[in-house]
This record gives structure tokens, sequence and C-alpha cells, in this order.
């Protein structure tokens, strides 16, 4: 099935009006006019709706699963996304070939919240340690990952799903700003785009996958120039293990910064200044209830994670980073604050944090959170765009104002248009 869906045109930046999830480009978040400052142009440039139709895109190709048709399809149109917004694109290969699962490795298939309380009527103590008593979680669902294809009730969804995995060859696709004045040297801005659960795999991890997208068309543009080079990559095999971004930095960590062919200013590998990873950007809800059950609305505490991982190599570095990143989500970002936490865990930064500082965003505190059921469509087939609200959207958006605001201001970016 190559052409599920025809490429979804990127249109070039646009101007959009004021309100909630948008900003007016040339416009500080508090009305403010600034044209003068290129950040605010390039937030202003963001846009809630496409936001929406790029998850929307690629939920067409269901969970993306590794090592099926959906996910090679996917990785597909990807590239022509990339490369319609005047990014231009390279592959990365590598081999996924684990041995076979065994009876006792083998994982639940289990709602990750169950309509009704957990077996221990829904309160732990604290690490788990039986019911009542204090909890750092408070009330907590139960987790797993769904195996079983008869668990998703759509039909057709269930079907474009159903293909099961196969060893063998995999790519991944990434496209680069190069920087004007220091081309060998580079932030990563990543994001994985395969799924499981036998949903569409909107939150995890389509939701960040559209973000470094968005990045890459908005920083792609013709009137916009950075100082260093950006690299958007979009990571396949995260679920089972980081396996993309590990063959990415098995590949090419010993390339940075050379220049080749000597003398031509082209450096195919420039040396790493930092890795941003975006996992999961759009679920903020709270913990569960008494009943095990999941609030249906966004709360009002809602944030953007932006973690660093305490015992990397580079923690300080890392921790610098992040504040960063929450210092331009005081400036630019319009709905939700930040706030950094040590937590970085189970994605695909973790594979570059003892090389380079690195960072992820959203994540839901992933070892935290995620642990204690606090987002009941991880890993499951209700991971679907229509679960999700625009408050859960804007969250996302949020998200992509903090990173686009931080790196336009390390990478230099300056913009020659309105």
């Amino acid at each position: 099935m190559r052409a599920l869906v025809a490429p979804l045109a990127f249109a070039s930046a646009l101007v959009i009006g004021s309100g909630p999830g948008g900003v007016v480009s040339g416009q500080q978040p508090d009305g403010s006019d600034d044209t003068d400052d290129p950040i605010a142009v390039l937030v202003g440039r963001l846009d809630l709706e496409r936001y929406k139709a790029v998850i929307k895109g690629l939920t067409r190709f269901g969970d993306r699963r590794q090592g099926t048709q959906r996910n090679r399809d996917s990785v597909d149109w990807i590239e022509a996304q990339l490369e319609a917004a005047g990014c231009p694109t390279e592959r990365l290969y590598y081999t996924y070939d684990p041995p076979p699962r065994t009876r006792g490795g083998a994982r639940r298939s289990t709602p990750l919240n169950p309509t009704g309380p957990t077996p221990t009527g829904g309160r732990i103590g604290r690490n788990g340690s039986g019911p009542g008593g204090s909890s750092i979680f408070g009330y907590r669902g139960r987790t797993g990952v769904v195996r079983d294809p008869l668990m998703q009730p759509d039909e057709a969804l269930r079907a474009l799903n159903l293909e099961e995995p196969t060893n063998g060859d995999r790519s991944q696709v990434y496209c680069t700003r190069v920087g004007a004045t220091r081309p060998d040297e580079m932030y990563i801005l990543g994001a994985h785009m395969d799924g499981h659960g036998f949903g569409e795999a909107a939150d995890d991890d389509a939701s960040g996958t559209a973000l470094v997208m968005e990045l890459a068309r908005i920083l792609s543009a013709p009137d916009v120039q950075t100082e260093v080079s950006i690299r958007f990559a979009l990571w396949n095999n995260e679920e089972t293990g980081l396996n993309g971004s590990r063959a990415y930095v098995e590949q090419r960590r010993e390339r940075q910064g050379l220049e080749n062919p000597p003398g031509s200013g082209l450096y195919p590998e420039p040396r790493w200044l930092g890795m941003i990873q975006h996992d999961m950007m759009l679920f903020d809800h709270g913990a569960p209830g008494p009943d095990g059950v999941v609030s249906r609305d966004q709360r009002r505490e809602a944030d953007v994670n932006i973690e660093f991982q305490s015992n990397s190599d580079l923690a300080a570095e890392s921790r610098d980073l992040a504040f960063r990143f929450k210092a331009a989500n005081d400036a630019y970002a319009t709905d939700y604050p930040a706030m950094v936490g040590p937590h970085m865990t189970n994605t695909d930064s973790t594979p570059f944090m003892n090389i380079t500082p690195s960072i992820s965003l959203r994540e839901n505190e992933r070892g935290m959170h995620l642990g204690a059921g606090w987002n009941p469509h991880w890993h499951q087939p209700t991971d679907l765009y229509v679960t999700y609200t625009d408050e859960d959207f804007r969250l996302g958006l949020n998200a992509a104002q903090t990173t686009l605001a931080a790196i336009a201001g390390l990478a230099g970016a300056t913009v020659t248009g309105p």
C-alpha cells in the first residue's frame, strides 16, 4: 500500500491571527509589536490547524509499526513532505534482526486503564508497596502494551495494522538546514515516527514527528538563514529499543566535523552541539481518579516538560540547555508554561546523552507519570487522532513554539521576509 494518502502540501509561511494557540507574525505573545525580532516572526509562522493536519496525515498510516509496509509507506511520505518544504533529505540504513521472543518475555495485552479500580482499589503506597498510605503518584492505573488486534474495534484500522513486523533492513529519513557561517556545527531535532498498539500512534509519536516536520518547514523557508546547521531527524524503531537513533550514533558519531571532500566546504556530519528529542506532545491530564479513570480534559496545571538525564556524562551541560528552552518558553509560548526536570529516559535522546548535551520535550515525565498510568492511551488502540481535543493539540503547538524559539536563538536565525 504505497499511497494511502496523497502528500500533504506544505505551503509557504503564512501569517495567522492572534488567539489561543497562535501568535501573529511579528508580534509577541503579550500583543506587543516586535517585527524586528526574528524569533517572534518565526514563532508566528506556527499554526495549530497546520500542525494538526500533519498529525492527521501521519495517522492515515495506522500505528506505523516498524518492519511493516505501513511503516515503510510512512517513511516515504515523511520524506516527500520534507522535500516539498525545501529541506533536502537523506536516509540512514541499518538492519534490525533481534532474536525471537521467548515465551517468558512476552508482554501483556491489557488495557492501560481499565474502567474499574485497580486490583489494589485504585491507590498504592509509595513505590507500589500496597494499598493506602502515602504515594507520590496518588491514584494510578495499570499499564501495558496491546498486542491483540481484536482490541481495535475499528475494522478498517484493524486491517491496516494487522501486518506483523519482520526482521530485516530498515531506513529512516532526515533533512538538514545548512548553516550559513558555521556549516560544520549543528543541532539535531528529533522525534520517532514508529508506533505500536493497534491505534494510530497519534500522540506517540505522530505529535512529535509533526512538530519536527513543521520546524523543518519553517526553518527551510527561502527567507530564513541560520548561522549553524540544524538537522531534523525522524527516527525509526524507537519502540523496539531506540534502534534507529542508536544506529545513527554508531554510523555517524566518528564523522562529526569532517569536511568531505576536503576543501569543499561541505560537512556531511557537522559537529553535534546538542540533541533535542520530542516524544508524546499532547497529553497531560493528571492522575487517574479513585475509579482508575483519567479525566477527558487537559488539566489546568498542564505544562511542557523539558527533561535532561541527571546521571548522564553531560548532565550539567544538558541542564543548561534545558533552561535555555524554558527561557524560550517563558518569552514566546502562548498557552502552557515549561518545567525542567531530570527524568529523560527511554527515548531517542538517550544514545546521544553522553556525547552531546541532550534533552527531551513533553514525555509526561516518562519514568513517573507514564509508569503510574497517567496516560490511558499509551500504546493502546485509543491513541487516535479523534481522541484528542484542541487543548491537547495546543499543548503540542506550545512545545513547538518552545523548541522553535530556543533553536532559532541558539542557531542565530535571521529572517528577511515579514
